[in-house]
C-alpha cells in the first residue's frame, strides 16, 4: 500500500510511541497499585469502554466462551471489565513488561483468574510465531489506542503500522471482528488505512460536537471485518 494524505499521520511522532515512556509509565502505576491500590488509567475513559463493551452485547456475535485478544492492554481494565461480564476466554498483550506485571497483580486482587496476560511486541518480525499468544486465532479483537501509539513511533510509522496490520489480520479468525478505538484518526483516516484487508462492519456511536459549521468526534470507534 502506497502512503497518501489519508494514510500519512497529520501529528508529529512523540514519546508516546516509544517503549522507554510506557516501561516508566508503567513502574509509576505498579509503585502507586502496589502502595493505594490505585489501578491507573482508563484509556479514553470508562464511558468509551462501555460503549465498545455494550455494542458487543446488543451484536451478539460473540459469546462468551469466544476467545478475545486486547492488543496494548495495559492495566488490563478492559478486559476485567468483559471478565465481569462473563467472558472467560481472554488474553491481554502488551510490549511493556510493567504493564503485564500491572494487569496480572490487578487481576490477582480481584481474583480473577480466566485472563492470560503475556508479553510480546506486535510489531516485531514474525511476531505471529514468535509469540505463543499471536499463534492462535481470536474471535474477538480489541484496539483501545494501540493504534494511535503505534502511529506516534519516531522513523516510518508508515511501515510499523503495515507491520501492525499484519498481525492483526494474521490473529483475527475467518468469522471474526476487531473493534478500534482511535483519538488520533478520524474515521475517514482510519478507513482508508484498515480498509486495504478489512472491510467496515459497523460504528460505534460516539458523543460528537460541533465548531464553525462542522461535526466531529473526540474518539472513533469502528467494528471492522476480514474482506470475503
Amino acid at each position: 500500500m502506497s502512503a497518501s494524505s489519508d494514510t500519512k499521520r497529520d501529528f508529529v511522532s512523540s514519546e508516546l510511541g516509544t517503549k522507554e515512556y510506557w516501561d516508566q509509565a508503567y513502574d509509576r502505576e505498579i509503585k502507586s497499585f502496589n502502595d493505594v491500590g490505585d489501578v491507573g488509567e482508563i484509556w479514553f475513559g470508562e464511558d468509551s469502554q462501555e460503549r465498545v463493551l455494550d455494542w458487543l452485547e446488543d451484536y451478539g456475535g460473540v459469546v462468551t466462551e469466544d476467545p478475545v485478544i486486547d492488543l496494548g492492554c495495559g492495566n488490563g481494565v478492559m478486559l476485567l471489565e468483559m471478565a465481569k461480564r462473563g467472558y472467560s476466554n481472554l488474553t491481554g498483550v502488551d510490549y511493556s513488561e510493567g504493564a503485564v506485571q500491572l494487569a496480572r497483580s490487578i487481576a490477582d486482587k480481584k481474583e480473577v483468574a480466566c485472563i492470560d496476560y503475556q508479553v510480546a511486541d506486535l510489531i516485531a518480525d514474525d511476531c505471529t510465531r514468535k509469540y505463543t499468544c499471536l499463534t492462535r486465532q481470536y474471535k474477538l479483537v480489541i484496539d483501545k489506542g494501540t493504534y494511535d501509539a503505534i502511529s506516534l513511533i519516531p522513523g516510518d510509522d508508515i511501515k510499523t503500522r503495515q507491520a501492525y496490520l499484519k498481525t492483526v489480520r494474521q490473529i483475527l479468525s475467518s468469522d471474526g471482528v476487531f473493534v478500534i478505538t482511535s483519538c488520533n484518526w478520524t474515521k475517514e483516516q482510519l478507513l482508508h488505512f484498515w480498509e486495504t484487508d478489512f472491510k467496515l462492519f459497523k460504528t460505534i456511536p460516539t458523543p460528537s460536537f460541533q465548531f464553525g459549521g462542522k461535526k466531529g468526534s473526540t474518539v472513533t470507534s469502528l467494528v471492522f471485518t476480514h474482506k470475503s
